[in-house]
């Protein structure tokens, strides 16, 4: 990170009302499973994250589409971080109110990203109640891990509350992250029968997939990360043990090439420092707004109830994942392992629960199968805890819109009541792979019976990055957001599952049971289960046919031309120009261009 530079227009804040709630709607209760220690002492120090409010969120979304959709002529043209921080970056006014704001309260400990979007700031726990009021710091513990957060809502000063979207390492404790240890007990244990595996390991992943020892990655410029949360921290002794047992009949890595942030008790550089105020995931995502070199392709075991997180704070996270997708990184998202989820709104009144970022439109979100027979290597069906649903708060996306559409058209009869889910909203997953029954190794001791979608969530992000790999040798770009070609394959190259059903509240009216799978896409595994060698294949084609190219300007008579929004605040204008000459972006008119257009910040 870099330091913050310091401005020196002054401004006054006269005004003493303090009414400005930016997350009005985020749940402030604290899981029972948090257990209170006390309040803060005044003169602790805390690390609060500022989201500052971006530029121009609606081009970004327009650029997602076009470089993710491979009938666009723009397919594959990624930013740079350098051109993403060009498109988003805050306005000079918006940057200039939120850091004399900070400095009014003597707050000059602030790193930000090169994006410009974050700040970090460090100050004691009494300034920070001071800076937002309504905040009251205290510390809870869960199995030995503390924790700072706030019991109370927070608020803003009304002169900054439009230049912030929101304010992190108040609220949003971490989830309950699973214990491993106990995993094999979690579920009923099955008694193995000779000739026939006895659990999911990497040979019977590519047996099923259709993966052979010839299929490892070779592109130097190619690699994938996994994301680690909640103190729970990956093993080099446990990987080289597993590789060591469950990898001999292929060629693999059993190390780590580089750690980002902390590992145990060690630190990574300076992103790596943590504080107890911190929230891990809004960490992660802060890494990702400031790193050039990324790998492409990031799988992510996290999740929380939508209904108990702000819409400012989801509304600014998927902004987030639309500059990863634009810049051609991937990311996948597990389910969860609570089927549809329930949600208790009173007596005898339940809907489904869903889950963000699995509910997210801007990623690829990751269900779960398992075997029909659970000892041989057949067809999958749907495993019972395989997340899935409709969300709440986002609509549907227009790439699957015709794809849910399809389903629920086709299983209308046995769909659990409307008043248990969104029929118009984002619908997930959209791809799955094996949940059920796998082998790890923890304290470099073989354990069986893990499983989750935190397992199949790797396996597909495997396959992509090996996909990628042929891609990046071929000179192709990476596979980038992946969801909209996946919607346009319709189901090809997958396995469908059309077996089983996921589990829900247990009420009367639905008896636990959620949504259930059927011929190609559905909200349980979503378009199925990876065939790997025909997904390479299609996902090696070139989209764009010459009857598909479209003709430049010079080429036809054609009325359809390419226009440039470049900016209605403060820009590098060198960097902006050059966004221009690589991507062109093509952009609808709307109100807000018509605008820039009266104002003169449009290029043609």
């Amino acid at each position: 990170m870099n330091t913050l530079v310091t401005f020196s227009i002054p401004l006054l804040f006269s005004s003493l009302v303090w009414s400005g709630y930016l997350e009005y709607d985020q749940d402030v209760m604290i899981p029972d499973d948090w257990t209170h220690v006390g309040r803060v002492d005044p003169t602790e120090e805390l690390e609060l994250t500022f989201a500052l409010k971006q530029q121009n969120a609606d081009l970004l979304e327009e650029i997602l589409t076009l470089v993710s959709d491979p009938d666009s002529a723009q397919y594959g043209k990624h930013l740079t971080l350098e051109e993403v921080s060009s498109l988003v970056r805050p306005s000079e006014q918006t940057q200039k109110v939120v850091h004399h704001w900070l400095q009014s309260h003597g707050i000059s400990n602030c790193l930000t990203v090169r994006t410009r979007d974050f700040l970090q700031c460090t100050m004691t726990a009494e300034v920070a109640e001071t800076l937002l009021p309504g905040s009251k710091f205290h510390r809870y513990i869960r199995d030995g891990h503390s924790l700072v957060r706030s019991s109370a809502p927070y608020s803003v000063h009304d002169d900054v509350h439009q230049h912030l979207d929101f304010v992190g390492g108040l609220h949003r404790l971490p989830p309950k992250g699973q214990d491993l240890n106990k995993a094999s007990s979690n579920r009923k244990q099955k008694q193995s029968k000779a000739g026939v595996h006895l659990g999911v390991t990497p040979a019977i992943l590519r047996a099923r997939y259709n993966l052979t020892a010839t299929d490892v990655g070779t592109a130097q410029n190619n690699s994938q990360a996994v994301a680690q949360f909640l103190e729970q921290y990956y093993s080099p002794a446990d990987l080289a043990e597993f590789m060591g047992i469950y990898g001999r009949s292929f060629k693999h890595l059993s190390q780590v090439d580089r750690v980002v942030g902390t590992q145990g008790g060690g630190k990574a550089g300076l992103e790596a420092s943590r504080h107890e105020s911190q929230e891990p995931f809004l960490q992660w995502m802060v890494l990702l707004s400031n790193m050039s070199d990324l790998p492409w392709v990031h799988t992510i075991s996290y999740g929380d109830d939508e209904d108990s997180l702000s819409t400012a704070y989801m509304m600014r996270i998927n902004t987030e994942f639309m500059k990863a997708g634009v810049r051609g990184l991937s990311l996948l998202f597990a389910s969860g392992d609570s089927g549809a989820g329930c949600r208790h709104l009173g007596k005898e009144q339940n809907s489904f629960r869903p889950s963000f970022p699995a509910s997210s439109p801007y990623v690829t979100t990751v269900g779960g199968t398992s075997f029909k027979n659970p000892f041989k290597v057949t067809y999958e069906v749907t495993d019972y805890i395989s997340g899935g649903g409709f969300s709440n708060v986002f609509k549907m996306p227009d790439y699957q819109a015709s794809a849910v559409d399809g389903y629920l058209k086709t299983v209308t009869a046995t769909l659990p009541p409307q008043s248990y889910f969104n029929t118009s909203g984002r619908a997930y997953p959209d791809i799955a792979a094996l949940s059920d029954n796998y082998w790890v190794v923890i304290n470099r001791v073989p354990v069986p019976w893990v499983s989750g979608t935190s397992a199949s969530t790797p396996v597909v992000g495997g396959m992509l990055s090996l996909i990628n790999d042929q891609r990046l040798l071929k000179g192709l770009p990476a596979l980038g957001f992946l969801n909209p070609r996946l919607y346009k394959l319709k189901g090809q190259a997958l396995f469908d599952v059309t077996e089983g059903c996921h589990l829900s509240c247990l009420d009367e009216q639905v008896q636990g049971k959620g949504f259930c799978a059927a011929p190609s896409w559905d909200p349980v595994t979503g378009w199925g289960t990876p065939n790997y060698p025909a997904l390479l294949a299609v996902l090696l084609a070139d989209p764009f046919h010459p009857a598909r190219r479209r003709a430049s300007p010079g080429d036809s008579n054609e009325s359809l031309f390419d226009i440039v929004l470049l900016y209605g605040g403060d820009w590098d204008e060198d960097l902006v120009l050059k966004t221009v000459i690589r991507v062109q972006f093509r952009v609808i008119l709307t109100h807000h261009l018509f605008s820039c257009l009266h104002q003169n910040h449009l290029l043609v």
